[in-house]
Parts: C-alpha cells; structure tokens; sequence
C-alpha cells in the first residue's frame, strides 16, 4: 500500500505566482489563433474601471491597458505627446503606435484627465480599423440621473460593441458574465481581508501579482488560480516579522514598477493598497437577477471602492483614507502619486494635509511605470519604517 504524499501548499502557490507573474508582465495581446476556448477576439481599456461584463458577454477577452513598464523604449509616442504627459498614457500610446496592441478589436478610454480622455482620438487616427470608444463616466455621482446616465452610456457601448463584432449581446449573457465576475470579487475581497488580518502570510508583490493577471487572462481561468492560491496562503505557516502596518495609496491608475512594490514589502507590511482598484471596484457582489445593465449601472454609485476619480460626496477623499488606515489598524501611510498625474497629485496634497492634523504618520513619494532605479526610494521607506518601529515600540 502506497503512503499517502503530502500536498504542498507551497509549491502550489509557487506554481501559480509563476502563472500569474508571466501574465502580468506580458504586454502583447494574443492573437485570434492564441485565444482562450470561447472568445473571438479582445477589447482594451483604460483604468481605472470598466464594465468588463459587457465586453465579456460579447465573447471579447476584457485586457486592462496598463502601460508599457520599465522595459519599453518609447520610439512613436513622444511625436504625438508632450513629455509632461504621464507615463502610462505615453506608453499605452507606443503600444498602440508599435503595432504590439493592433489585434485588438477596439481600444475603450475614460476622461479620468485630459490625457486619457485623449487617448481615443490618436487611436482613432492612428488605428482607424479598431473601435475607439470614450466612456463617460460622471463625475458627480450623487446627481440624482447619475445611476440612469451611467446606464444609458452602457447601452451605447453596448451597442458600438454589437456593431464591431456583428452580433447582439444578449441580457443573460451579461448576467452570466456578472456571476463569474461576483465569484472574481469575492476572492478578492478574501485576498485582502488575509493581508490585513495577517500580512505575514502574503506579501503585497504576491497578492499583486496574484491580482493584476486578470489584466491578461480569461475572468473564469483567474478565478481558479486565486482559488488555488488561497487555500494555499492559509496553510501557510510563516512567522510574523516585526515590521510596521502600512497603508499604500496612489497606484490607482498608472502602475509603480514591481521592484518599488518588493522595496516596500522588504522594510513593511502593506495591509491595504488602492492597487488596481478597477479590479475590485465594488464592495459587494453585483445583483445577479433584472436589468444587468442597471444593475452594473447603480452598482458603481452604491457598491463602489472610494477613489481619486470619482467624486462622492458620501466619500470625501480625506475621509475614505483615514478609513483605510484605521479599519486596516495601520501605523501610517506611503502616499503616492504617478509623475505628471492630475488626480493623483490633488489627492496626495488634501491627504497630507489631512494626516498632518490627525498626527498620522505618513511618507510621500512619486513613481513612475519606467523607473529602473529604486536605492533611494527603498532607503526612504526603511528610514520611515524604522521610525514607525521606533515610536510604537
């Protein structure tokens, strides 16, 4: 009788971290060939968020359009954009210009800020076989038509999409799609309630890595692979470290290099982050039955994350940050901003200001998507860390 072999948890999550990092540091787009089982094509889109449903349920594979890191040299883009641009909005551009994003079927950007929002004209000019698409999101959402506008926007993608694919995208497709998309949320919703309760069993490049391969993979893959990796994170046995609580903020839209993310888990633990919040943008799960277009539509007013581009009255910026720090019982906060990024820098100025009179500790830094050069930075955060150490000690 054959002895029964130990599972190893640790190697299954290796196993999937491999997965997972080969996803998110991929920026070509496959080809019609290359397509997961099921799908006709792909559809980019800006950050922040974006109804992936609908593009989905249109048998298109959702690719969230982050840039091109710290590897792309920028040879078309810088013709066509000043260098007090933003990085992620001239790469984005490059990737489009080189060729690297031309299977797409269609390209969707948001006016987040003016960069963005600008995005689809070059695209429309440069790529005109491609769908280039402004989803206008309102700003103001406690405007009592906002629920009703945001809908009536998602009809008309809706039906720009219907006619590039030449096929309706029927009801119950989108609300099949909003299933597998809840199930998606969940997980990752679980994901983060590990960091906060215990940080020590999964890094914040982990859980990053972990989450930004839906940005390249079929939704339904993604979900098994976070299922595999939490179950593996539970069994783990690591020791906590002596290390201080940190809450991250300002990768919202343009991403900070990976290795930034590393330094910081090198001297902290980040127990929460605004990392890819497009990714897990609402707090609860989408309703399932009626409308999904309305139910997609009131969910990003009622259900959603708290961030620099959307303006809630119910949510003021100071006051969801201070939130974060207290729910997730941080010693302070890394306060960030992409280079050249409107919103990001108008919020780092309020949250400073609003820590400075709660006596919250804080450390300011800028990234940028290219940085190649991370001694100073990493030098910065050991020193506040150990600051941190030295005044809760």
């Amino acid at each position: 009788m054959n002895a029964q072999v130990a599972y190893d948890h640790e190697a299954e999550l290796t196993t999937v971290l491999e997965r997972c990092n080969a996803a998110a540091r991929d920026y070509n787009i496959p080809s019609k060939s290359e397509l997961p089982e099921g799908y006709i094509g792909t559809l980019g889109h800006f950050p922040v968020y974006f109804p992936e449903e609908i593009v989905h349920a249109a048998k298109l594979l959702p690719v969230n359009i982050l840039g091109g890191g710290n590897k792309l040299e920028l040879k078309y883009a810088d013709a066509r954009m000043g260098s007090f641009i933003c990085s992620i909005c001239r790469s984005t551009t490059e990737l489009g210009l080189n060729g690297t994003l031309g299977d797409m079927a269609g390209f969707v950007t948001h006016p987040i800020c003016d960069a963005a929002k600008h995005l689809a004209g070059i695209w429309a000019r440069n790529l005109p076989d491609q769908l280039s698409q402004i989803l206008y999101l309102p700003q103001n959402v406690n405007s009592p038509g906002a629920a009703r506008y945001i809908a009536s926007e998602y009809q008309r993608l809706r039906g720009e999409i219907e006619k590039k694919i030449g096929h309706t995208i029927d009801d119950e497709a989108i609300r099949n799609s909003i299933q597998i998309y809840n199930v998606n949320r969940r997980l990752l919703r679980e994901l983060y309630r590990i960091r906060r309760d215990e940080p020590w069993k999964v890094s914040c490049t982990e859980a990053y890595l972990l989450m930004r391969a839906r940005t390249r993979i079929p939704c339904e893959e993604h979900n098994a692979l976070l299922s595999r990796a939490l179950d593996a994170i539970r069994h783990r046995s690591l020791p906590a470290q002596d290390k201080p609580r940190i809450v991250f903020v300002g990768g919202f839209c343009e991403q900070p290099p990976i290795e930034m993310l590393e330094a910081m888990d090198d001297n902290c633990y980040i127990v929460d982050d605004d990392l890819l919040v497009g990714l897990r943008w609402f707090t609860e799960d989408v309703p399932e039955t009626g409308d999904p277009i309305w139910a997609l539509a009131e969910s990003y007013i009622v259900r959603s994350e708290a961030s620099p581009v959307q303006h809630d009255e119910n949510k003021p910026k100071e006051g969801y940050l201070l939130d974060m720090v207290k729910n997730a019982k941080a010693d302070g906060a890394i306060l960030t901003a992409a280079k050249f990024c409107e919103p990001g820098l108008d919020e780092q100025i309020a949250w400073s200001k609003h820590f400075d009179a709660e006596n919250i500790p804080y450390l300011v830094l800028e990234f940028e998507e290219k940085m190649t050069s991370f001694e100073q930075m990493a030098m910065q955060v050991e020193t506040f860390a150990e600051s941190l150490l030295f005044a809760i000690a």
